[in-house]
């Protein structure tokens, strides 16, 4: 994938039946190394393209916790001037 193991970044990977997440990350000792398995239910993970997906923590928490992100629409952003 190219990219630095080092970086202070969280690596999500999910298998082929979404029923395991593990993440990578490092912590100035080592890397920690996490397994989420779930029994009776799959993990929504983003239907992409690409092969690496830049997440918020937000965006992860929320993977985590079983909610599909692709199908979240949030409000558009808005730039508005200020009326002089």
């Amino acid at each position: 994938m190219a990219l630095d193991p080092f970086t202070p970044a969280v690596f999500a990977f999910c298998n082929r039946r979404c029923d395991r997440m593990k993440l990578l990350f490092f912590d100035r000792s080592g890397f920690v190394l996490v397994l989420k398995r779930l029994t009776e239910d799959r993990f929504r993970w983003p239907r992409r393209q690409e092969a690496i997906v830049t997440l918020t923590t937000e965006q992860l928490h929320w993977i985590l916790d079983g909610i599909d992100i692709d199908a979240m629409v949030r409000h558009p952003v808005r730039q508005y001037q200020v009326a002089g």
